[in-house]
C-alpha cells in the first residue's frame, strides 16, 4: 500500500499526461479530477485510470485539447458535441453552459455527445451546486459492453452512471453518484491491481455463477501494472437492486445515449460518454424560499433514525464523501500497490522525472 498527498499526486498526474502530449491546462485537470475522485472515496474513477488514460490518448479514443461545438442552442436548451475529447476537459464546458442556462431562465438540459471518459459525475453536480443549481444526470458509455441485465447472463448495458446534486447553504451539497451496476468496472479494475475486494456477487459467468473474481470481467490478466481489458473476459458485472438497477441503467442508455446522440452501448461502437443533464434553479422554483429549510429539516428527521448497529449512523447522500476526502486531505490518499507501481511505470515510460513521482509518497 502506498500513501501519497492529494497535492503532489496532482502535480504527478499532472506530469504525466503533460508528457503525453497534453496542454498544461488540460493536464491539470485531468490531474485535478482524477484525484478528487480518489479523496472522495470513488477510487474506481481516480488515478487507477491514468495508464487507461494513456494508452487511449496514444489509440487515438480519446483526443487532447477539444471544445464542445454548438449543435442546438435555445434560451434553456443545448445539444453538444465533444468530439471525443477528455472528459475532464469537455464535460465541465458542458456543465458550465448548462449551469449560465439555468441561472438565465430556471430550468435548463444540456445533452453531451461524444465526450472522452467523464470520470466521476459528481463533480459536475458539485460545479452546479456550488453555483446553487440542483442537477440531475443521466449517462451512458458507448462501446464498453460491460453489465447483464437483470434476468441475463450476456452484457447488454453499460455501467450507466446516474447522479443528483441538491446545493445546502453554507453546507456540501447533498450528492447521490453512483454506477448503476452493482460496482462500476473501475472498483473491479482497482481490485485486480490489489486493491479492496469486490462484494462475491458483483460478476456473473455465463453459467449464471455469481462471482467476485476480477478474472470474470478481464480474463487471464498478467500480475503486476499490466494493461487490464474488460472486453476480454468471459463474464459480466451485475446491475444493481435486481430490475430496479437494471431499469434505470435501462433508461439512462436511452436518455444519455439515444437522446443525446452518443449512442447506446454495443458492439463495434467507438467508446464514449453520452450525458443528458437537467439543471434547476431552486430560486426561481421556490420564490417563497420554503426548500432550503424544508431540506434541512429532512436531514435531520432522516438521520435520527436509530442505527442497525450501536454507535453506527445514519448518512445522508455525499456525507461519506465528504468525510473520506477530509480524512485523505490528512493523513493522505492510500492506493494499492497494483495502482502505484502502474502509475510509476506510465511516468517512466513517458519520461517524468523520478523526483516528481517520489515526492509524491508520504
Amino acid at each position: 500500500m502506498a500513501i501519497v498527498d492529494a497535492g503532489r499526486l496532482v502535480a504527478l498526474v499532472t506530469a504525466i499526461f503533460e508528457a503525453a502530449g497534453c496542454a498544461p491546462d488540460e493536464a491539470g485537470r485531468i490531474g485535478r479530477y482524477l484525484t478528487e475522485a480518489n479523496l472522495a472515496g470513488h477510487d474506481s474513477h481516480g488515478v487507477a485510470r491514468v495508464q487507461r488514460y494513456v494508452d487511449w490518448l496514444n489509440e487515438g479514443k480519446v483526443e487532447a485539447g477539444k471544445t464542445v461545438s454548438t449543435i442546438v442552442d435555445t434560451p434553456s436548451l443545448a445539444v453538444l458535441d465533444g468530439h471525443y475529447g477528455f472528459g475532464q476537459t469537455v464535460g465541465p464546458q458542458a456543465v458550465r453552459i448548462g449551469i449560465d442556462k439555468a441561472k438565465s431562465q430556471g430550468l435548463a438540459a444540456v445533452a453531451l455527445r461524444h465526450a472522452g471518459h467523464l470520470g466521476r459525475i459528481g463533480d459536475f453536480a458539485e460545479m452546479a451546486a456550488a453555483e446553487g443549481l440542483v442537477s440531475i444526470h443521466f449517462v451512458n458509455v458507448v462501446g464498453s459492453i460491460l453489465v447483464a441485465p437483470y434476468g441475463g447472463v450476456d452484457r447488454r448495458i453499460s455501467t450507466a452512471p446516474y447522479c443528483i446534486g441538491v446545493p445546502r447553504p453554507g453546507q456540501a451539497p447533498l450528492l447521490l453518484d453512483f454506477a448503476t451496476s452493482l460496482v462500476a468496472e473501475g472498483k473491479v479494475l482497482v481490485a485486480s491491481m490489489g486493491g479492496k475486494p469486490v462484494p462475491p456477487d458483483a460478476l456473473i459467468s455465463p453459467d449464471g455463477a455469481k462471482s467476485g473474481d476480477p478474472a470474470v470481467l478481464y480474463g487471464a490478466y498478467p500480475a503486476g501494472p499490466g494493461t487490464r481489458d474488460p472486453m476480454r473476459g468471459p463474464g459480466a458485472i451485475r446491475a444493481f437492486g435486481e430490475h430496479k438497477g437494471s431499469g434505470l441503467a435501462f433508461m439512462c442508455e436511452i436518455l444519455g445515449g439515444a437522446l443525446t446522440g452518443a449512442g447506446t452501448t454495443g458492439p463495434d461502437k467507438r467508446f464514449c460518454n453520452g450525458m443528458m443533464s437537467i439543471y434547476i434553479d431552486p430560486k426561481v422554483v421556490d420564490p417563497d424560499g420554503f426548500f432550503p429549510g424544508e431540506c434541512a429539516e429532512y436531514v435531520a428527521y432522516y438521520k435520527s433514525a436509530k442505527p442497525i448497529e450501536a454507535g453506527g449512523e445514519v448518512l445522508v447522500p455525499g456525507e461519506a464523501e465528504m468525510r473520506a476526502k477530509a480524512k485523505k486531505l490528512k493523513d493522505g490518499v492510500p492506493l494499492s500497490d497494483g495502482t502505484w507501481d502502474s502509475i510509476v511505470a506510465t511516468a517512466r515510460k513517458l519520461g517524468v522525472p523520478e523526483a516528481v513521482t517520489t515526492a509524491a509518497l508520504r
